[in-house]
Parts: C-alpha cells; sequence; structure tokens
C-alpha cells in the first residue's frame, strides 16, 4: 500500500516560515512535518510514498536528495574526491516526487499521481498536519467496508469552551 501526500500549499496563514520552503518542510523538534507524517505511515508498515509538489517542491526534492548524506556519519576526503560513510542511518522509504503544479487544486494533484498507484487502495492526506491516528485500524476498517473511500476527520475543539 502507499500513502499519498500533498505537499503543494502556498502556506499563506504561516508566511513567516513559509516564503522560504513549504509548509511540510517547517520543523517540528529538528524535523519536517512531512519526515513525522512519513514515519507515523511507516510506523504501520506503509513505506511507498507519492508526494505531489507544487509550491517550492524543489525544497522538498533537495532534502531527498540529501537524506542519506543528512542521516549519517561520513567523512570527506577532499584530496581523493572520496566520502566514506561511517553509519548509515535510513529509513525503508521508496519517495517518489512529482511536481503537480503550484495552482493546481486536491483532484488535480491525485489524477497527476494516478500513474504512480498501481490501481491498488492507496492512503491520501495533506502535507501539514499532524494526528494520532492508528492507521493499521483505519486501514482494516476500510477493507471491511468494501467502500470506495474511506475519510477520517476530527472535530476541532470547541474555541468559545471555558
Amino acid at each position: 500500500m502507499k500513502a499519498v501526500i500533498l505537499a503543494g500549499g502556498l502556506g499563506t496563514r504561516i508566511s513567516e516560515e513559509s516564503h522560504l520552503k513549504p509548509k511540510p518542510m517547517i520543523e517540528i523538534g529538528g524535523r519536517p512535518i512531512l519526515w513525522h507524517i512519513m514515519k507515523i505511515y511507516s510506523h504501520y508498515g506503509i513505506n511507498d510514498f507519492v508526494i505531489c509538489l507544487g509550491y517550492r517542491g524543489y525544497v522538498i526534492k533537495e532534502y531527498f536528495a540529501n537524506y542519506f548524506l543528512h542521516m549519517s556519519d561520513v567523512t570527506f576526503d577532499m584530496d581523493e574526491n572520496r566520502m566514506e560513510v561511517h553509519e548509515r542511518h535510513a529509513e525503508p522509504w521508496r519517495v517518489t516526487l512529482v511536481d503537480t503544479g503550484q495552482e493546481t487544486l486536491t483532484g488535480g494533484r491525485l489524477k497527476r499521481v494516478h500513474k504512480y498507484l498501481d490501481d491498488e487502495s492507496f492512503c491520501f492526506t495533506y502535507g501539514d498536519g499532524l494526528a494520532d491516528i492508528d492507521i493499521g485500524e483505519l486501514v482494516s476498517f476500510h477493507q471491511t467496508q468494501g467502500r470506495l473511500a474511506t475519510l477520517t476527520a476530527i472535530r476541532p475543539p470547541d474555541a468559545t469552551a471555558p
């Protein structure tokens, strides 16, 4: 099973951060929100990701292009033009990054990544929010219902409650 993650919005409500990088790359605890989302899915055995890029998508491409380097201990031998990896720290992830357009709406983004989904069931989420959801239970529920889609939502806390 794959997880499709929307990572293309402008992030206008948090422009002090998002003018340099897309919302999913804003850090929490030293790691991008996107990384935390992927770790949650990985915990439930989903390690194949399709990420829909838009606004500043190159930042996400550069993050994954350099992921192994940033997660490992390395020595650079400049004289020999060589890099030695001492300790390897990498996730068991397969990440497909697809430029789905800066102005494309949600449905259009999903349509543009359809060819990477192999006509199988998949999870679909936003790349800028974290939630405590048992994804294994959610997938199991979906499979037993025999429906086309299952939507998970939460009711925001009442702002007027004492």
